[in-house]
């Protein structure tokens, strides 16, 4: 059941991407109907093939990224790896991807250099593991 209620969302989600799209295309309908152009019907009907063809394409590259993990945040610092620079006795400062960040191992204490992996984020203190 939760598959087809994430089906439903993801659906819902490019839908209302598409609104947009929609309410230009019958702007421009609007527009040439006012001006009095005429339309044939298979230039309608390749519009519709058209924005058919645009949303299966729009399904088919978008719902891969509303499914992936969590890259950013707290989500995404889980599993990372760094560098002591501090030693943490069990309190101390590591580096992770350039910046510092103020750490607490459960692993005991942890030398600098060594590597630690990131197990959870409490506010701003990464709690850390020693890297295996």
């Amino acid at each position: 059941m939760g598959s087809k209620k994430s089906t439903i969302k993801d659906w819902l989600i490019i839908l209302v991407a598409l609104l947009d799209d929609v309410a230009v295309l019958a702007l421009v309908f609007l527009v040439l109907w006012y001006f009095k152009v005429a339309i044939p019907l298979p230039v309608m009907l390749i519009i519709g093939v058209l924005l058919g063809t645009f949303i299966f394409v729009l399904h088919r590259a978008v719902l891969p990224s509303l499914r992936k993990k969590k890259v950013t945040g707290a989500e995404g610092m889980r599993g990372m790896v760094g560098e002591v620079v501090k030693p943490l006795k069990p309190e101390g400062v590591i580096r992770v991807g350039g910046e510092y960040w103020q750490a607490k191992s459960l692993d005991g204490d942890i030398d600098v250099g060594d590597g630690v992996e990131i197990q959870e984020i409490h506010r701003l203190k990464l709690w850390v593991r020693r890297k295996a």
